[in-house]
């Protein structure tokens, strides 16, 4: 896992080389302490792993990133600021860490890694959006107020024109998102529609009854009761059932 760490506070550059010698799989080629230096650095080492802070004097980690060519490894952001983490997840960030970094929470990112060690394929200059994990954590923003969940932890998402309100815990954020672009990142072997405005971890349903017109409804923990249509109670019963 060949890595640079770019952050223009030597201090941090080497807690955070510290933290990863306790990662034999990772490789640090070299470090850099602004972009000018990285915008060297990167295309000649060719990384596939960039640890890299957003605030640093004169240009960002954002305008590092507009400025180097394709292919671009991939990127952990570490900062000590989270008021940049809608952005970073905008251009497919593997994770936000926010300083001082975390062993375990360090830990957790590079097994995200392991399991995606592929950077989003890129298209017409606009990259793909990879599809989550029931494990990994996603960022979600409404208004001012924002949180991490755990896609295991989300109950139901619901389409309202062309926004969705994501249920977990006690929230019930609405997203400016259409159900179907969320419903594609999510795992398939977790989540199932159930009709054409919702979607449904199936990992919540507690309880499932027959319903008018061949179709079902299933109680949810920690979430309202949700009617399954007849066509997509017949893929229920198909992928679920014994």
């Amino acid at each position: 896992m060949k890595t640079v760490l770019i952050d223009d506070e030597r201090l941090a550059r080497e807690e955070l080389r510290r933290l990863l010698g306790a990662h034999p799989e990772v490789e640090i080629l070299g470090e850099a302490g602004n972009v000018t230096e990285a915008l060297k650095l990167v295309p000649e080492l060719r990384p596939e792993l960039m640890f890299l802070d957003i605030e640093m004097p004169g240009r960002t980690g954002f305008d590092l990133l507009a400025a180097l060519p394709p292919p671009h490894p991939q990127i952990v952001f570490v900062t000590a600021y989270d008021a940049f983490a809608l952005r970073a997840f905008e251009v497919n960030a593997l994770d936000y860490l926010l300083k001082p970094v975390h062993p375990a929470r360090l830990a957790e990112t590079l097994a995200r890694l392991r399991r995606n060690p592929e950077p989003p394929a890129e298209s017409e200059g606009v990259r793909s959006e990879p599809r989550f994990r029931a494990d990994d954590q996603v960022f979600l923003r409404e208004g001012d107020r924002c949180w991490f969940v755990p896609v295991r932890e989300i109950v139901l998402l619901e389409a309202e024109g062309n926004h969705t309100r994501v249920w977990f815990r006690d929230e019930k954020p609405l997203l400016p998102r259409a159900l179907a672009t969320m419903e594609a990142r999510l795992p398939a072997e977790l989540f199932v529609r159930a009709n054409r405005s919702q979607v449904v971890n199936r990992g919540f349903i507690a309880d499932v009854e027959p319903w008018f017109s061949g179709g079902l409804k299933a109680t949810l923990q920690g979430g309202p009761a949700v009617e399954f249509s007849r066509r997509q109670a017949q893929v229920f019963r198909e992928r679920l059932g014994l």
